[in-house]
Order: C-alpha cells, then structure tokens, then sequence
C-alpha cells in the first residue's frame, strides 16, 4: 500500500521528480517485508528470553556486511537508489541467516528452541487478539509521517521542504532507536514480571526505564539545540538547505523528547497488555489532534515544514500524556491476575510470559 501511494503522487500535485524515485525506491523496498518479518519474530523470541547480545553481535555483523554492499551496488555497479534498496534486503537475509543459526544450535535455546507443530494453532487465537491492536498502534504512528511527508510535497518549494523534513526525520529516526530500546526493555521485563506474579517489580522497572530515557532525552534535545547550526552540514552543503535545518532544530529538539517519551511508554503498553488502549490513543493523538494541526499550520498559517512538524510533536505530546495516565492509574496487582489468567486460557506455562 505505501509502495503503492508513493508511486502514484504525481497524480497528487507531487513534484514529478521526486514522485517518480520515492515511487521507484518504494516499490523496490517490497521485497524486504519478508526478511523484516521474520527477523522480526526472531528478536521477539530471543527478548523474551533476555538473549540480548545474540542479536547485537549478529545487527553489527549486517550492519559491517550492508557498508561495503551498499557502496558496490550503488557507486561501482551504477544502480543509485536502487542499489540501497537491494542492499536492506540482502542485509535483512543476512540477519535472519544468523539468528536462525543461533536459534538452531545454541545450547540456550534448547528448551525453548521452537519446532513446526498443530499445537501452535491452539494460541492462534490469543496471539490474534494481541497481534492486530499492537499492529495498529505502530501503523497509525507510522502512517502519520508517511502523510506528513506527502503533504510536504505540495507546500511552496517542495524540494526544500521535503528534503529537510526528510533529514529531521532522519536525525529522529536515528536517535529513536535509543528510548525505543528502552522500551523494549521494559515491554520484556515488565510482562515477564507480571506473568511471574511480580508486580512490584513490575512496577519498579517502570520507574527505572522512566528515569534513564528521561535523562537520555533531556542531553539528546539540548545537544540537537547546540549543534543545530552545524547539523545541516552532515547532510547537506547548501547554505539554504543548512539555514532550514537550524530553524528547524529547536522544533525537532521537542520532538525528539515527547517522540522518545512516547516510543518508551508505548514498550511498557505492549508488555502490560494494553495493546487497545495503546491503538485508541495513537488514533486520537495522531488523526485527531497531530495531523490537523499540522494542517492548520502549515497550509493556514504558512509555517509551511515547521507546522507540519509541530503537528508531529503535538501527536507525540498527547500520545505521551495520555499512555502516562494509563500507566499512573494503573493497578498492577490485577494486571498481573490478568496476564496469568490470559496465559492459563490460551494453555500457556506459568512464570515468565513473553511480552
């Protein structure tokens, strides 16, 4: 569907050029959905099992084995844009290759090392329940910035707009990975926790993950504000280009915080369970808030890239509020009589319980 719409945005007052290469680079892209989701299932199943380091070593081998690729593809055999996409795919096969090793001959994997049966059919429905709402929390966060994007395309000057909105959603991008990991973390050991009938310590993991991410956010915005005259540089050597870009860093310095807040609280949701809850607010935050104040701002008001991106924060910021009144009233005792029953029904073992 992205692929699709992408490639159909010159039809939508998209500059011709660039409609054709996102179109193109989108639709090339296809073939790494399914690499990506079976990767996808193995760090699962690793996390729950707190085999973290198993999947660090095997991201930095894919990473060191992208580099070199990426370049041949792109510079030595001529392929542009279409040589970084082969590339990701390839990569993305590269990393399931040693994680199923890993899985298949590690002796920590051997009392869980999973083996194609019917018995898996008897969770099928549970696994459903959790799957589509936790599914649609992430795609309406996600599909918010792809129509940022596309809206970025008609505002006056499109090439500039949505090349610096491109390189702030490059510099967030980069640095979510960071609270996104602690709320991996979270989403792991709080749902262990609480299937282990703990939750105390359920609780005080929150309160843990909460101060690191915090403090971690608060010195990445202060560093986006100070090097926000230089940042463009890194990406650009056009001075209107660069100009753009520290304008546009105390917004992205924002952003940066209530995204990463958000992308923490959010683990914490998928590990409790609340993976509803979680797709009701992003709904709200992002359809009903985000996106039509980026409307108003950009086309309205001409803020132009800076409105579309205060939109962004704005969906963040109330996404961040709302999942932390959830989290403040909630009743961890009864989560965890709720897990453990949910994990009785579906016939699963009591103790650890996999987020």
């Amino acid at each position: 569907m992205r692929a699709g719409i992408w490639s159909r945005t010159v039809h939508k007052s998209q500059d011709p050029l660039i409609s054709a290469e996102a179109g193109k680079f989108a639709i090339q892209l296809i073939p790494t959905l399914f690499p990506y989701a079976i990767l996808q299932c193995l760090v699962r199943y690793l996390q729950s099992q707190s085999l973290i380091f198993p999947m660090v070593w095997s991201s930095l081998a894919s990473l060191f084995f992208q580099l070199p690729l990426c370049w041949a593809f792109v510079f030595k055999l001529n392929l542009g844009n279409s040589g970084a996409a082969y590339s990701i795919g390839i990569s993305y096969w590269f990393n399931v290759v040693l994680l199923v090793l890993y899985v298949k001959y590690s002796s920590s994997c051997n009392k869980t090392r999973p083996s194609l049966s019917m018995d898996a059919l008897a969770t099928m429905r549970e696994f459903v329940q959790l799957a589509i709402p936790s599914a649609a929390m992430v795609c309406l966060e996600w599909w918010s910035f792809e129509l940022i994007f596309l809206l970025s395309g008609i505002l006056p000057n499109p090439q500039l707009q949505t090349s610096v909105l491109s390189i702030c959603f490059t510099i967030s991008t980069l640095h979510y990975h960071i609270p996104y990991s602690f709320g991996a973390a979270a989403s792991t050991v709080i749902s262990n926790e609480l299937g282990a009938s703990k939750p105390e310590a359920a609780r005080v993991t929150l309160h843990a993950v909460l101060v690191l991410s915090i403090a971690e956010l608060l010195l990445a915005s202060i560093l986006v504000v100070i090097c926000g005259p230089i940042l463009g540089y890194v990406f650009s050597q056009e001075k209107e280009v660069v100009e753009y870009v520290k304008q546009m860093a105390p917004f992205l310095s924002v952003s940066i915080i209530m995204d990463g807040l958000q992308a923490v609280l959010s683990g914490v949701a998928r590990g409790s369970g609340w993976q509803h809850i979680g797709a009701y607010v992003n709904l709200g935050s992002y359809y009903l808030v985000g996106t039509p104040l980026a409307l108003l701002l950009a086309f309205v008001f001409d803020l132009n890239g800076k409105g579309l991106w205060t939109g962004l924060a704005a969906g963040a910021t109330v996404q961040s509020i709302a999942l932390s009144l959830v989290t403040c009233f909630t009743n961890w005792d009864k989560q965890a009589i709720v897990i453990i029953r949910r994990r009785s029904f579906s016939g699963g073992y009591p103790g650890r319980i996999e987020p």
